[in-house]
């Protein structure tokens, strides 16, 4: 038996259906890499079947873009890890997984994301990525599972659980930027498997190579400690060199699920970190936008 899973607003389902017919993956590590062996006709079968409304199995290269990496986790009762399985979109069988579990009840998390390594799981309630990682666009599926005697086979369905800033430059780079660096604190690298929700206080850093291509908009992913909320957001351009060229601050508004476009002359500007709503719309692929100026 498997019961949803819905805290303040975040809902991650998990929804038992009709036996399927699957392949077992085939790469079962930990998150420090070590092999973890696993039963490929295992008692326990998931498949991803939805990522944020859109249907995976309808052509592997669609899903790729919303997610380059899935991570499947099962803790027990206690909290702790009993089984990791990461995956890479380029994997056989990316988006199926198969696990041998002695019977009792699991919590079964998987994440989907495009970051550059795989996040730390040791701790359901604080799965975290690094600065050095990337912050990016994240989908989570959650719940309670029981395992009895007949195998269990279900289908997931993840939902967005990041908030997105779209930092959007209006006028044109001085020549002698070379690097824009965005520096903000209030959301967090990770997050809680039980909420959906930012678990711990983050530094984040993002900075962005400008030399070569004037980059014009700059996306900045969090993980909210509630389901709006701000953040204080440094925006620093650096030369070749390091130097210090410009530099302002932001109180940004954020929903989780949300994008918040903030967009402005940020080298002509007159330096006032203050912001203006001017309206909000609604698309299909995020919940909604806000949009702001500066």
């Amino acid at each position: 038996m498997f019961r949803r899973l819905i805290s303040r607003g975040f809902v991650s389902a998990l929804v038992l259906i009709a036996a399927m017919a699957m392949v077992s993956c085939e790469r079962v590590v930990s998150s420090d890499g070590d092999e973890i062996s696993a039963d490929k006709s295992g008692n326990l079968r998931v498949r991803v079947f939805q990522i944020d409304k859109t249907p995976f199995a309808a052509t592997r290269a669609a899903a790729s873009e919303a997610c380059s990496r899935l991570n499947f986790a099962i803790y027990n009762n206690d909290g702790s890890r009993v089984k990791q399985l990461n995956q890479l979109a380029t994997d056989k069988n990316f988006g199926m997984a198969s696990f041998q579990l002695d019977k009792g009840d699991y919590m079964l998390v998987v994440v989907g994301h495009s970051a550059n390594g795989n996040p730390t799981m040791t701790n359901a309630q604080k799965i975290s990525f690094t600065n050095a990682q990337g912050y990016t666009d994240t989908f989570l599926a959650s719940g309670d599972i029981t395992i009895g005697d007949e195998p269990e086979e279900m289908d997931l369905t993840h939902e967005r659980i990041v908030a997105l800033c779209c930092f959007c430059i209006t006028d044109d780079f001085p020549a002698d930027v070379a690097k824009m660096q965005f520096y903000y604190t209030g959301g967090s690298g990770a997050f809680s498997a039980y909420t959906g929700l930012g678990s711990v206080n983050s530094k984040q850093t993002v900075t962005f190579d400008v030399s070569s291509v004037a980059q014009k908009q700059f996306d900045l992913y969090t993980f909210l400690h509630e389901p709006a909320d701000n953040i204080a957001l440094k925006v620093t351009a650096f030369d070749a060199a390091g130097n210090t060229l410009y530099e302002r601050d932001f109180d940004v508004p954020m929903e989780q699920n949300h994008i918040t476009w903030l967009a402005g002359d940020f080298f002509n500007g007159s330096g006032s970190s203050s912001t203006t709503v001017t309206g909000v719309t609604v698309n299909t692929d995020w919940a909604g936008e806000t949009h702001l100026t500066f």
